[in-house]
């Protein structure tokens, strides 16, 4: 069975995509920064399917890390990996660009797209190694446009969405599908990481209206997986029927 490559797999998105393709079968390569919640994923996942699960412990933003883990995973595995899941990512306050805080940016610019990068360049040549691939991408609603006090989260997905736009041309002689996939308003960690672990404030973003669930995300990203090899989904919005995009939502 094809192997999935997932970054950013210990919470939201890139969790429950994990569950979802072990569940239809896949193994498993998850990364993360916190080496803890890998190995209960990893343990879970293997008590309730019979799959291979390999997890490596690092930051996308190291590119020595990058580099250091991703050419540790055996050659039998790496054999194997079709499925590459860009999911790492974060947004990290809600400040206009004037008051922004410079950390928060270098966070967002060295996880959303500079990770990317990273991790891209270290499994692309493995895909074009094993003559077919899919990289699917995690963008966003933001990537598509620009909401008040977003700009450097914004600018970010919109680099992400640009990203992928690149990377389907630039690898179409070598078969590799690149899907980019823009979810809108979803409950997972994101809001309590982006106001800096104020549950109350995160809370607040999704009262009033069912949002996406990570569960969600993961049924679209497996569809996208599943098609043709001569069919590949480009780019995919996805939203709760609530928001129509960034800006309309109604509670």
């Amino acid at each position: 069975m094809s192997t999935v490559l997932i970054t950013g797999a210990t919470s939201g998105f890139g969790k429950a995509m994990a569950y979802k393709f072990a569940s239809e079968g896949y193994d498993l390569i998850i990364t993360g920064r916190r080496a803890d919640r890998l190995e209960t994923i990893k343990k879970d996942i293997r008590s309730q399917h019979d799959v291979h699960v390999l997890s490596l412990h690092f930051d996308v933003r190291d590119q020595e890390a990058v580099k250091t883990a991703i050419r540790s995973i055996p050659n039998e595995s790496r054999k194997e990996i079709k499925i590459l899941i860009n999911n790492a990512g974060l947004a990290v306050g809600r400040d206009t660009i004037d008051n922004g805080n410079t950390d928060d940016w270098d966070r967002m610019i060295d996880t959303n797209v500079k990770g990317l990068l990273y991790v891209s360049k270290e499994v692309i040549p493995i895909l074009k190694e094993n003559g077919e691939g899919h990289i699917i991408n995690i963008a966003s609603t933001a990537g598509k446009e620009t909401y008040l006090s977003g700009n450097v989260y914004c600018a970010s997905k919109h680099a992400v969405d640009s990203l992928s736009k690149a990377m389907r041309i630039d690898l179409l002689p070598y078969g590799i599908k690149v899907t980019n996939i823009a979810p809108g308003l979803a409950e997972t960690e994101f809001s309590v990481v982006r106001f800096k672990g104020d549950q109350e404030k995160a809370d607040a973003v999704y009262q009033g209206f069912a949002p996406l669930t990570g569960e969600d995300v993961a049924e679209v990203a497996f569809y996208a997986a599943s098609t043709p090899k001569h069919v590949c989904l480009n780019d995919i919005v996805i939203t709760c029927t609530s928001q129509a995009n960034s800006f309309y939502l109604h509670k």
